[in-house]
């Protein structure tokens, strides 16, 4: 018996009878982080990190759930489980599981470089990987975030020299509060969607320092926008919501505008190439820093990744699964 199997419903430990982030209804599930393609509802009880659980209470509702820290350790009938920093977004983790000296770990979804939000990637040594590939392509190649947040900041100087009003777009959870944390706020006033102020909200509550931001409200008159900016979710192009702004200048921040003929450039003025996964780089160096001999390949390039890597002479397999990385949370508003 494998320590770990694939299964319909997900990533299936049946010693434990417990499943990792599974997409149906299961009666134990260890999440690895809060976007709506790993942390799913139905589940009768839920294992995450303590600074991932806040987020998904909100997200999810009255849910029975345990939370623990990075590195603490959690036995199921023999099975030792334990989360460890992935660096996606606050409270992602990777999930270890060790058994009769064997070990394995799922990554769930990561990237390398320090947001300084999410607590850094730490890399685990083990056996078998399960490796996320969303952007396992030579092509992917990210610029420092340092280099992009001066890019965008340049970009709202220039909109408020011509009078514009700055609507840049990020996923509600995650993208958001990183781009809300490299902007400049001595450049204007940061205004945000809804459903980015609640998440907002959410985080503050958990003692992490955000930057000030004004929740956008119907009663806000729309002569206050020119010069600032706004952070809207990706749903929010092309709506009526997006109406209330007179000669806005819309950008997206993804790491799919690296991609001039993907959608999410769609509508849009500008793009500024910034993803919460790791680079064609990172997932190599991530993958090395396991020693893993053995490594499964999910969602995004896996073909292209699982050849790369068999050629680097790893045992590697592909696994399907219903995650799909940077599309998870597109359109959420």
């Amino acid at each position: 018996m494998a320590l770990l199997e694939f299964t319909e419903k997900g990533i299936y430990c049946p010693q434990a009878d417990v499943f990792i982030d599974p997409w149906r209804p299961v009666k134990r599930a260890l999440i690895t982080h809060g976007h709506a393609d790993h942390a799913r509802s139905g589940h009768k009880h839920y294992l995450c990190t303590r600074p991932a659980w806040p987020v998904m209470r909100y997200r999810l509702g009255p849910i029975k759930a345990e939370a623990v820290a990075y590195g603490e350790p959690v036995m199921i009938d023999g099975v030792r489980f334990s989360f460890h920093p992935a660096g996606h977004i606050v409270g992602s983790a990777q999930i270890r599981i060790e058994y009769k000296g064997e070990i394995w770990v799922v990554s769930g979804d990561y990237k390398l470089e320090n947001d300084q939000l999410s607590t850094p990637f730490e890399p685990v040594k083990c056996h078998t990987f399960i490796t996320e590939s969303t952007f396992g392509l030579p092509v992917y190649n990210w610029q420092q975030q340092y280099f992009i947040y001066k890019a965008i900041n340049d970009w709202w100087r220039q909109n408020k020299a011509d009078g514009k009003t700055s609507v840049i777009t990020g996923y509600a959870l995650g993208k958001a509060q990183r781009i809300l944390q490299g902007l400049n706020p001595s450049l204007g006033t940061i205004y945000t969607h809804g459903a980015i102020e609640n998440i907002n909200e959410v985080i503050r509550q958990q003692g992490i320092n955000l930057q000030p931001t004004v929740r956008i409200t119907p009663g806000i008159k729309r002569s206050v926008f020119p010069g600032n900016i706004v952070i809207a979710t990706p749903g929010t192009v092309g709506t009526a919501w997006m109406c209330r702004f007179n000669n806005p200048c819309v950008a997206s921040a993804s790491g799919w505008v690296s991609n001039s003929d993907t959608r999410s450039r769609k509508a849009v003025d500008h793009g500024f190439v910034l993803s919460d996964h790791a680079d064609w780089k990172a997932l190599n160096q991530a993958v090395k820093e396991t020693g893993a001999e053995r490594v499964f390949v999910t969602h995004g390039y896996k073909k292209a990744f699982s050849r790369w890597l068999k050629k680097q002479g790893l045992d590697v397999d592909i696994i399907q699964t219903e995650f799909e990385g940077e599309l998870s949370e597109r359109g959420k508003g």
